[in-house]
């Protein structure tokens, strides 16, 4: 069943995820709303809307709230990050008489507590982590020595690999919790933390759910993100090379479990360890559109967006998705402004040459163009480029393809970092874990510049052409003579 769809969405957030919504909502015919800081005035997300509306903050939820208003929306989408997982915004929207483009603020805040979460999923026959909810430090330490060593202390309230500390024996453990729980309560405004049992070298296997408001609850298949860099994910795929047909259906029946627990519906993620010998363990539910939904799309055929649109105004969820088929293998990879050779430090400044590349089985998720800046003050994700294959194999070396192609001057990445991965032996074998990074590329250097790098200095750039870019109108046709100590991969000197 169908229903009508918004006529109008704000989309609450920024980047790349801003102009994904937008490019979903437009093929359906419904019209977009943006809204901005003074940062991002020119940003591509801005100037694709048919409007927009100036915000101090993207997480001043009266703000947005007003600009919705304003803007004559009636639904809002918010993306990820900011205010995608606030359940008092959830509220606030449908208060507003608006439609929430999301799950119930209920479920947001069930999976949003680490300790709840894990209540809910022993309640439900999820299995989970041997470990104990929180206690106070003494109760935590008795806890642990039955729990057994090494082990994990975790923020309630974490998040994105926020939060947690490893413990390898009884000494100093009390101290060590009180040290993690301050940390939490600066950092997350709850100090409250629990342990869990360390899963050593596991995989990170997540499951797509979507539900709608009918009782259909279904798996859309599972994505492998075990590479990460500090608990971030850089690279996914989707199927993942260590899920067979049966524990394809044991990981799809217990994250359906886990989503009906919480009444949950739309788009959600439900994250496990996976273990060696396949044993596997609920870790987190993302109450929201992941960062890596491409790969799902890619390999279902599906658009998560749409069907989002779809449930939040009643629909049901199409027969395709009811009954999906995985077709292919498609891998992603995060693009950040960052040094991977310098313990992956963020970088920010101006980019003054991008040649982004495209072709069949490429696709790429990006608000990044010629003359603007990437700021301290937001993500450093400039774009996430992805491939599809018929195997697992074509996927990976049309993605090594495509990043030899992807060039952007003016600030150093982690291209050349992500091609290090995907064609290191190891990862074509499908040998991940989640210390992957530690144990194959810890001593990354960066290779000399590529050639598609070097072609790029000899070209003018767009923004220089044009005379706009951010710069006050200066013109850099040629980055090797602006005599600013520009450098291939670096900012200046």
């Amino acid at each position: 069943m169908s229903a009508p769809l918004p006529r109008r969405v704000l989309v609450a957030n920024r980047g790349e995820i801003a102009l994904r919504v937008a490019r979903s909502c437009r093929a359906a015919g419904v019209d977009v709303a943006a809204v901005f800081t003074e940062h991002d005035r020119e940003a591509p997300h801005v100037l694709g809307a048919s409007r927009a509306r100036a915000v101090d903050s993207y997480l001043d939820s009266a703000a947005i709230l007003e600009a919705a208003k304003a803007l004559e929306a009636d639904a809002i989408h918010p993306g990820y990050g900011f205010l995608a997982e606030n359940p008092d915004f959830a509220r606030a929207v449908k208060a507003a008489g608006l439609t929430w483009i999301g799950p119930p603020a209920e479920a947001m805040e069930t999976m949003g507590s680490k300790t709840a979460a894990r209540a809910a999923m022993e309640a439900a026959g999820v299995p989970v982590v041997p470990g104990c909810p929180a206690g106070t430090p003494k109760e935590l330490a008795a806890a642990a020595e039955s729990v057994g060593f090494p082990l994990l202390i975790k923020a309630s309230a974490g998040g994105g690999g926020k939060g947690m500390t490893r413990v390898d024996s009884p000494e100093g453990f009390e101290r060590v919790v009180r040290q993690t729980a301050a940390e939490a309560e600066r950092a997350f405004g709850d100090g409250t933390v629990y342990l869990e049992k360390l899963v050593e070298r596991p995989r990170h296997v997540e499951i797509q759910v979507f539900a709608d408001t009918h009782g259909h609850c279904v798996s859309l298949g599972e994505r492998e993100c075990s590479i990460q860099r500090r608990h971030q994910k850089i690279v996914e795929e989707s199927p993942s090379p260590a899920v067979d047909a049966d524990l394809r259906l044991k990981l799809g029946e217990a994250a359906v479990a886990a989503a009906k627990a919480v009444a949950y519906e739309g788009a959600g993620t439900i994250e496990f360890l996976l273990g060696a010998d396949g044993s596997f363990y609920f870790l987190e539910m993302n109450t929201r559109l992941q960062v890596e939904h491409p790969v799902t799309e890619w390999v279902t055929g599906l658009d998560l967006v749409r069907m989002q649109l779809e449930v939040a105004c009643g629909g049901t969820l199409p027969a395709e998705a009811l009954e999906p088929r995985l077709q292919g293998w498609s891998i992603e990879c995060r693009v950040y402004a960052e040094d991977p050779a310098a313990g992956h430090l963020p970088q920010a400044g101006r980019v003054l040459v991008l040649r982004e590349p495209s072709g069949p089985g490429i696709r790429i998720d990006s608000a990044m163009r010629e003359g603007l800046e990437v700021s301290v003050h937001y993500d450093p994700l400039i774009a996430k480029l992805s491939t599809w294959g018929r195997s697992r194999r074509e996927a990976a070396e049309r993605m090594d393809e495509a990043l030899s192609r992807y060039v952007v001057l003016g600030l150093k990445t982690n291209i050349d970092h992500l091609r290090s991965v995907v064609m290191h032996e190891a990862f074509l074998a499908g040998d991940l874990t989640t210390a992957f990074l530690d144990e194959h590329l810890a001593d990354w250097a960066a290779p000399p510049p590529s050639e598609a790098a070097l072609a790029a200095t000899a070209l003018p750039t767009r923004a220089a052409a044009s005379g706009t870019g951010g710069g006050g109108g200066r013109r850099i046709a040629d980055p090797w003579q602006s005599g600013s100590g520009f450098r291939i991969g670096g900012g200046a000197s």
